[in-house]
């Protein structure tokens, strides 16, 4: 697994932060650039909407192929061509507002590459990480996006305005080639153990519980090493798996909203400009990596040293993070100052982002070796979650004003930052109730 010093698995893991750092860049990258560029041509809102979203399509329909592909031909490999595929289309695509068509393809195309990323590094770290470090592994993996998220937004703009929009698909090509590099000359799969139980789900896989026994088919005295076949039909009908499922959705629901409508409630909701807020505005994203890791550590701490089981420690997290999260969504609306709009948006990502070392690792506790497939079926609907928040945000402040409710007015806000408080309310109950930390698939 690597030298003493240095275990091989944890330079995967930094691979994979990396990786899903650049991912953020890339989203916040286009954003900003198609935007600029978009305004400058005079492109109407409703085509600026339908490019923007066209990403997320792409994205929820390859969630499940992602992680069907990871599980037949390996994460390492998925996640390579996926991460190639991506950066070339941004290399060699024009960024021409009005070439419509072309940015639709090239959207789709991308949001498709970045679909099989996630079911792939979960396959990946399911292999390589031991069950006693999985909470920070991957809270520390995911914890890139935020930093990415709030790296793109601090600095693109700057290229944008002296380099122009293109100059942003460029950078991300770029940086997409040399994580690949990275990944290609690093990147390696894990060494088999002989024991059956590692031999099924990776390193470490002994210190998992399971219910009821391990056992892999022996022919002629020598184990079976033969691909499983997907249990499809067990996995939709599992509950643990369906607590998973429904806290992703509302993890991006809430995340989804904040990230796209936030800066409206700024502009128009308080009038104020987010040039004036200068690096403040990032506070929520850098939150969100702090308390990413934040509750990796404790979830691992209190694996390690038996203080709690892995059940009742994904139990507390997911609750504590989303009960103190949607607290501070329903009491967003009556903060009247950006000061106190920033402390309840970064205290509500923040405590999301706790969550995550509840039900984001709890793939790997249940199904290590199906880690990816559950990952692409719990993140499609953490994908349709975004389309659907962001798209009911908007009518529902719509309907506020054909009821003659300005903006500026809170009533116009408190169901758009509700919606989410309550879900948050609902899904820790269903994460209480239905979840387990002990490997239910074989």
């Amino acid at each position: 697994m690597g030298s003493s010093r240095f275990p091989k698995r944890y330079l995967i893991v930094f691979l994979t932060f990396i990786c899903t750092s650049v991912c953020y860049i890339e989203r916040v990258g286009f954003s900003i650039a198609y935007t600029a560029a978009a305004d400058a041509a005079g492109v109407n809102q409703t085509s600026k909407g339908v490019i923007l979203s066209t990403f997320y399509y792409g994205y929820a329909c390859s969630q499940v192929p992602g992680g069907w592909a990871a599980q037949k031909i390996g994460g390492r490999r998925v996640l390579l061509l996926s991460f190639l595929l991506w950066s070339l289309t941004c290399a060699f695509v024009p960024l021409d507002p009005n070439r419509t068509m072309v940015l639709v393809i090239a959207r789709l195309l991308v949001g498709v590459a970045q679909g099989f990323i996630f079911p792939s590094i979960h396959t990946v770290l399911a292999q390589w990480v031991p069950p006693h470090e999985r909470s920070r592994s991957v809270s520390f993996t995911t914890s890139g996006m935020y930093l990415g998220a709030a790296t793109g937004m601090l600095m693109l703009p700057t290229l944008v305005k002296y380099r122009g929009p293109q100059s942003v698909f460029l950078a991300e090509a770029a940086l997409g080639a040399m994580w690949s590099l990275l990944w290609f000359s690093y990147a390696v799969d894990p060494p088999r153990s002989e024991h059956p139980k590692a031999t099924a789900s990776g390193f470490g896989e002994s210190l998992l519980p399971m219910k009821g026994s391990s056992k892999m088919k022996v022919e002629n005295g020598v184990h079976s090493t033969k691909s499983p076949t997907i249990p499809w039909k067990r996995i939709v009908m599992s509950l643990p798996v369906w607590a998973i499922v429904v806290n992703n959705f509302t993890f991006h629901y809430a995340l989804y909203v904040l990230m796209n409508w936030l800066p409206t409630y700024f502009e128009l909701g308080l009038e104020i400009s987010l040039q004036e807020m200068g690096s403040s505005k990032m506070m929520p994203y850098l939150n969100m990596f702090i308390f990413s890791n934040i509750g990796g550590v404790i979830a691992d701490h209190l694996v390690t040293r038996r203080i709690l089981s892995i059940t009742k420690t994904r139990k507390l997290l997911n609750t504590v993070g989303f009960i103190v999260a949607s607290l501070a969504l329903m009491a967003l609306p009556y903060f009247r100052t950006s000061g106190g709009t920033l402390f309840c948006s970064s205290v509500a990502l923040g405590f999301l982002a706790l969550g995550r070392a509840g039900f984001a690792v709890n793939h790997m506790d249940i199904a290590p070796r199906y880690a990816g497939i559950i990952m692409g079926v719990s993140n499609t609907a953490g994908t349709l979650a975004g389309i659907v928040g962001v798209d009911l945000t908007g009518r529902l402040l719509e309907a506020a004003k054909d009821a003659q409710l300005d903006l500026t007015n809170p009533e116009s806000w408190i169901a758009v930052f509700s919606i989410p408080g309550l879900l948050c309310i609902f899904s820790s109950f269903v994460f209480l109730a239905l979840s387990t930390g002990e490997r239910i698939f074989d």
